[in-house]
């Protein structure tokens, strides 16, 4: 995780005013196969890794971290645009949008 993904990731925590971390996750969509997910948490599972990077947890399911493992997070912003950008060494292609990728 960058230092402005995690300065991004505890501002978002502070507002909400509760929660353990932030989750990091994959479903099954889009064109290529597969799309990040991100969401508070406010329990963690017995299956779950927890990850403390910069003063954040980030919270991975067991199915997910075969997907995840080695990713990085940033926090980017471009003209009027800003969003989270996902770097991860396992993706083998993405589709064109950017939403969604293979492994």
């Amino acid at each position: 995780m960058t230092e402005a993904a995690a300065k991004r990731a505890r501002t978002f925590l502070e507002q909400r005013g509760k929660g353990v971390g932030i989750r990091l996750g994959v479903k099954t969509t889009g064109c290529s196969g597969l799309a990040y997910v991100m969401e508070f948490v406010d329990e963690v599972e017995d299956t779950d890794t927890v990850i403390e990077d910069k003063g954040i947890n980030i919270i991975i399911d067991g199915k997910s971290l075969v997907y995840l493992d080695g990713t990085e997070i940033d926090f980017v912003k471009e003209g009027l645009n800003e969003g989270f950008e996902f770097r991860n060494p396992n993706a083998k292609g993405e589709c064109g949008c950017g939403e969604s990728f293979n492994v």
